[in-house]
């Protein structure tokens, strides 16, 4: 059998007033409907569970056993409803920050962060490492509400973003590679290598890091694909492929047998502040908000 809440709400009604009027105004129904429900009640579990007669209502022995069990139901789902409320209100005040690399960049995370929670103290940051599978950091998929991501984006016109810095796009390689030993490249040095290149899933930021557009039609050689900043090292190391990096990002492969050195010729690398065009929440615009000032203010 299947016993609905408010069946049992209309049932501890009547057991505590002892009343079918009374109870009824209590819960705002009409009598004959409250009754009607009581009645559709006892059939389902086969027994009374009120005793009526022109003296008043008093329970029955099933009704008095059931009583306190459906005060412990009731109770258990106003602390359920309760939960779900609470949950619900923290989730509106999170805000999820999706990264496939730390921002880092001279403190800028924790500068937007301060801005951020000067407009919104309610309000809580969560932070999520991407791979770079997904070059969205999370936005695509929605589970991220905001997101540090490098430009281009996939599908641009389902996105907005603030750039919140422009990086010289440097070459990393083995430091006993070649090229190595100049203080600086240009691209045209840089054509026959074997590059390391991003996963197909972001085709524009691919393109971008493989520096494309700077090779006068000359396809890349690919000399292994990467997904993570260890795995880059690690063929950088192993002599898979060379690779560009956002001068911010070197530290992460510079960590012993790889250098990086400038290139003269590539456009610099953006990283920026990312939101679903379609999500007009208030933190999310905040969060955008705040990364811009920053921006300005270090302008």
């Amino acid at each position: 059998m299947d016993v609905h809440g408010r069946e049992l709400r209309y049932f501890l009604a009547v057991a505590e007033e002892l009343h079918f009027t009374r109870a009824a105004d209590r819960l705002y129904v009409s009598q004959p409907a409250l009754s009607k429900q009581i009645r559709a009640l006892e059939r389902q579990l086969g027994a009374a569970l009120f005793d009526r007669d022109r003296r008043g209502v008093a329970l029955t022995p099933v009704g008095t056993a059931l009583l306190p069990h459906a005060r412990a139901v009731l109770a258990a789902w106003e602390e359920g409803r309760g939960a779900v409320e609470r949950a619900r209100t923290a989730a509106d005040r999170t805000l999820v920050v999706g990264m496939t690399t730390s921002p880092g960049r001279g403190g800028l995370l924790p500068a937007i962060r301060s801005r951020f929670t000067e407009a919104h103290p309610e309000a809580r940051l969560r932070l999520r490492q991407v791979g770079w599978e997904d070059p969205t950091a999370g936005l695509a998929d929605g589970t991220s509400d905001v997101a540090f991501v490098w430009l281009p984006m996939i599908g641009p016109d389902r996105f907005r973003w603030v750039v919140v810095a422009a990086e010289p796009r440097l070459v990393a390689l083995p430091e006993a590679h070649p090229l190595a030993a100049r203080a600086g490249l240009a691209m045209a040095d840089l054509l026959d290598e074997p590059f390391l290149a991003l996963p197909g899933t972001g085709p524009e930021l691919r393109d971008h890091w493989l520096a494309v557009e700077a090779r006068g039609g000359r396809p890349p050689v690919v000399g292994a694909e990467i997904a993570s900043a260890d795995e880059a090292y690690e063929a950088l190391v192993g002599g898979l492929g060379i690779c560009l990096v956002a001068a911010g990002n070197a530290p992460l492969l510079t960590r012993g047998g790889v250098v990086t050195r400038p290139v003269r010729d590539v456009t610099p690398s953006r990283f920026a502040v990312a939101w679903r065009a379609s999500d007009d929440r208030p933190l999310v615009r905040d969060y955008a908000r705040a990364a811009a000032d920053v921006v300005h203010k270090e302008t």
